[in-house]
């Protein structure tokens, strides 16, 4: 019998403070981390999206890397429920319990929005 627990997959959402105080929000997928950099960090709010920037995948030694001006400032398991080449959908089961997510591709950039419908901690 398959643990589930052993195949969730982890994020990490680092701090910055240098050059420009942001975010970065790092999924594991397929042996590596599919980084977005968050210029204001998670939204908050369904009423306010928040620009996500897709950058270059990082190793999995990122999920506990920290240095003078990187910080881990939350971290734990994501899930997938839907995706498409335009969107992915998903929920960060974080240290502040679940919170559903959807990153949603435009022109240049993606959006990231927290999803009216949420889980139940």
């Amino acid at each position: 019998m398959t643990d589930p627990a052993s195949s969730r997959r982890a994020f990490v959402l680092h701090e910055h403070r240098r050059p420009r105080h942001h975010f970065d929000l790092r999924l594991e997928e397929r042996g590596v981390l599919l980084s977005w950099a968050l210029p204001r960090g998670l939204p908050v709010s369904p009423e306010a999206n928040r620009l996500a920037i897709e950058v270059a995948d990082h190793d999995l030694d990122h999920l506990t890397y920290q240095d003078t001006d990187k910080s881990i400032a939350d971290h734990g398991w994501w899930e997938e429920h839907d995706r498409n080449e335009r969107r992915i959908l998903f929920t960060l089961h974080g240290q502040e319990g679940p919170h559903r997510y959807a990153l949603i591709r435009t022109a240049s950039d993606w959006l990231l929005h927290l999803t009216r419908d949420q889980p139940v901690a």
